[in-house]
This record gives structure tokens, C-alpha cells and sequence, in this order.
């Protein structure tokens, strides 16, 4: 294959050499081979076959020709019986034992159980990283405050840590998720889950079809589920791709936001941008958030991936159905190599964020003085106004101050407020100006980020 041939974007452009390694052809071949030897060796303690022929296959188990194999399937049609025959014909001693009572399930369902571990470990691991980076910076900005927004209008100030606390807490949650994951095996069932063959291969035999299943299991790492058809239930793939589904509705809240903070019209954060970077074909000016919106869509993906999942373990009729096997070769991968890619990025992304101070503070000069408008409030009722006459006087002059300031003139509702006869009766101007602080009035933000923050550093 080469770039004339239709090349997936996972084959080189998302997710990383360790996550694609993981779901290569040549892993792939390798994870059978490694349940053929501990099939053989388990059968070697049971006197069903020599050690000889288990050291041939150990010897010969890294010998993976691809292209032999896919010349004998082209033939056979059969893609598990071609890497059989390819292992056979490099083992002249042992290779007449290989797959010896199993059926290609034993073989399929037990070595994807290994990737699908492997592959989530991996995942735990970025998710870390990440969690990492969040962590960093809210220790930096636990106590930083800044504009919130409710329904993308400014609200009340709030700090960039604790903003950053929420996706953290999301994320925690994705990690319990993805900790929690029992990946289990079919392990030795046979072909409709019965172990028939195993049975009848151990008749005379001092051990039996689940006494061999355990050793294989030992042997692989695995747990077995208890019950089997062919394949192990589907369901367990549903469970995983939710854990994953989940995990990428967290990391798409948080680019959208990123995106919308390094908007224009708010322009609080942005992503790095190298001396080199070209941001637009058409507009040189141009600074897009491009990782996060790669992080966004890719999150997108994961999620419509879900539904093949869904369907595999609802319609995986009585003993096996072979419909579910052309879709599973693309979307477990592919779910995983896309969460692999967006915990990359967004690690990056957060480790090397911009915060433009100058913008936050614009943005206090316009819209924090609003917020701060239900301490005075709050400070005058307390020293004994009428908490309605007071409130119209702040949202006559409220709605005037908001109306300059859509016309692109200067905020002045701190100075008119603080000064105004009807406050003063109740609290001196600069008592007043000082309660107008917004800045100030961000509550519990700070200690929350820093709980926060030590939350994470518990879970990592």
C-alpha cells in the first residue's frame, strides 16, 4: 500500500504510533499466535500434545508473513484459517496441533479482549496527561478572576481555575468510567459456547475443559466471561464504546468553550500559535483554533460510532451471527484512535494555552461593574434601604450604562452608581465604589478550583 491507494486518515494522520500499533494487522497476527502457544502449552500439561511442538510454535511465533497468509485467504476465502496454514507451514513440527479444539472465535474474541485492554490502558494513560495539564493550570489560576457567561451573555465573574474545575470534574468521571472497565474474554467455549470440544478432547484425560480454560486465561492475562455463544457477549463492546462516548462528550464540551473564548468577541484565551503557522489560505490575519476544532469533531465521531455497539449487542442472535464482524474491524479502532488523538491534543492544548490578560480585563471594564451591582444592592438594604427603590434606581441606571456600552462607549455605571444621591444616603461614594468592585466577587471560585486540583492529584 501506498499514497495511490485509498489510505484511512488513522493509518497516519490521528492518533499515535503506540494507540495504531495496537490495532495493526501484524498485533493483530501476533495476539493469535500468542493464544495458539498458550492453548498448545495448556494442552501440553494435559498430555494432548508434546513439548517439542510447543517449543516449535514459541519458536516461530514472531514469524508473521501477512503476505503469505493473504494469498492462501484470497484462495481459501477464510481469513483465519490462512494465518493457521501460514503458521503451520513455518512449524514442521508443531504446526499440525495449532488451534487443536478451538474454533476462530477462541482465537478472534480472546485476542481482541487483549487489544481492547491494552487499548484502554492507553487511553487511561492520556486521559492522565490531561488531567495533568488541567491541573496545572488551575493551580495557576485558582483565584484569576474573569467574566462568566450564561446563555453567551456576561453574567457574574467567576475565575479561569474554577472554569476550568468543571471539565476536570467531567473528566474525572470519564476516568472512574474507564477504570471500572471488567474486560473479559470468551476464553475456551467452543463453537456455540458449550466447550463441547475441549470436553470431548480431555475424555480419558486428568483435567478438564474449564481447568484448560483457566490456564489459557492465566497465561493471556484474562478473565473469562462465565457464559459464552461463539463470541463473547456484545455487549461488553457497547459498555466500552459508552465509556468512550462519555469521555468524548467531555473533552467536545471543553473545546467548544475553548473555541468560543478565543473568539473575537471575547478573546480571553487561544491556543499557541508557531512563528510559522498559517492560519488561512485566504486571510493571513487569521489565528483559528484548529485543535479544538479537531478535538470537537473528532469527539463528534466517537459519539455516532456508538450506535454500532448498540446494534451488534441487540441483534447478536441466539448462538452468533457474523453480522457484526466487518463493522467491529473498523469502529473499536477507530473510537480508540480517536480518543488517543483528542486526549493528545487537548493535553497540548491546555499545557500551552494562552490567557490574554489585557482582553479579561477589557471585558471586566465592560460587563463586570453588572455583576457587581448585587453587592451594592445587598450592602444598602442591610444598612436599611428599601430593597425596591433601591433596586430601581440601579436598574434605571443599569439599562443606560448597558445601552453606552452597546454603542461602544465607556462603561461609567461604577462612577454614577457610587455617586448617585439615593445610594449615598445609605453608603458613602467611596465605600460605594469600592463595593463595585467585580473582581472581588467571585465567592467561593478560588478554594473550589483548589479542592479541585487536589481531587486530581489524588486520582493520578
Amino acid at each position: 500500500m501506498d499514497w495511490d491507494d485509498y489510505l484511512s486518515p488513522f493509518t497516519w494522520r490521528y492518533g499515535s504510533e503506540e494507540m495504531r500499533s495496537i490495532w495493526s494487522e501484524t498485533s493483530k497476527r501476533r495476539l493469535l499466535r500468542r493464544f495458539w502457544v498458550a492453548l498448545a502449552k495448556a494442552q501440553c500439561k494435559a498430555a494432548l500434545v508434546s513439548q517439542a511442538q510447543v517449543d516449535d510454535l514459541v519458536a516461530h511465533k514472531d514469524d508473521i508473513d501477512i503476505p503469505k497468509a493473504l494469498e492462501i485467504e484470497a484462495d481459501i476465502k477464510h481469513d483465519l484459517m490462512a494465518e493457521i496454514k501460514t503458521y503451520e507451514s513455518q512449524c514442521p513440527v508443531g504446526g499440525s496441533i495449532i488451534h487443536l479444539g478451538a474454533t476462530s472465535m477462541d482465537a478472534l474474541d480472546n485476542a481482541d479482549a487483549i487489544r481492547l485492554k491494552d487499548s484502554a490502558d492507553l487511553i487511561i494513560r492520556r486521559l492522565k496527561d490531561l488531567l495533568g495539564a488541567l491541573k496545572a493550570r488551575i493551580d495557576q489560576t485558582a483565584d484569576y478572576p474573569c467574566m462568566a457567561f450564561t446563555h453567551l451573555q456576561s453574567a457574574e465573574p467567576t475565575t479561569i481555575g474554577y472554569r476550568l474545575s468543571q471539565y476536570a470534574q467531567d473528566l474525572l468521571e470519564d476516568l472512574e468510567g474507564l477504570k471500572a472497565l471488567r474486560i473479559k474474554a470468551k476464553g475456551l467455549k467452543g463453537a456455540v459456547g458449550t466447550c463441547a470440544s475441549y470436553v470431548q478432547l480431555l475424555r480419558s484425560k486428568d483435567m478438564s475443559a474449564s481447568e484448560l480454560e483457566d490456564l489459557v486465561m492465566k497465561d493471556l492475562g484474562l478473565e473469562a466471561f462465565d457464559a459464552a455463544t461463539q463470541v463473547y457477549p456484545r455487549k461488553q463492546d457497547l459498555r466500552i464504546m459508552q465509556a468512550l462516548s462519555a469521555l468524548a462528550c467531555s473533552t467536545a464540551r471543553l473545546a467548544m468553550d475553548f473555541r468560543m473564548l478565543q473568539s473575537s468577541a471575547i478573546g480571553e484565551w487561544s491556543e499557541s500559535f508557531s512563528a510559522h503557522q498559517v492560519g488561512s489560505s485566504a486571510m493571513p490575519f487569521k489565528r483559528n483554533p484548529i485543535n479544538c476544532e479537531k478535538v470537537s469533531s473528532l469527539s463528534r465521531y466517537v459519539n455516532s460510532l456508538l450506535s454500532n455497539a448498540w446494534d451488534n449487542a441487540s441483534l447478536s442472535i441466539l448462538e452468533r451471527t457474523l453480522d457484526d464482524s466487518a463493522n467491529r474491524r473498523i469502529f473499536l479502532s477507530e473510537a480508540f484512535l480517536c480518543c488517543d488523538e483528542i486526549l493528545i491534543t487537548m493535553a497540548k492544548v491546555i499545557g500551552n494555552m494562552d490567557i490574554h490578560s489585557l482582553n479579561i480585563q477589557q471585558n471586566f471594564s465592560k460587563y463586570g461593574v453588572f455583576a457587581s451591582t448585587e453587592i451594592l444592592l445587598m450592602e444598602a438594604v442591610k444598612k436599611g434601604a428599601n430593597r425596591q427603590s433601591m433596586h430601581e434606581v440601579i436598574r434605571q441606571k443599569s439599562l443606560k450604562a448597558w445601552s453606552d456600552v452597546q454603542s461602544g462607549l465607556p462603561n461609567h455605571l461604577r462612577e454614577e452608581l457610587a455617586s448617585d444621591p439615593e445610594v449615598n444616603k445609605f453608603i458613602d461614594a467611596s465605600e460605594a465604589y469600592a463595593l463595585l468592585d467585580a473582581e472581588a466577587y467571585t465567592g467561593l471560585a478560588g478554594s473550589k478550583a483548589k479542592a479541585m486540583s487536589r481531587r486530581i492529584a489524588e486520582a493520578l
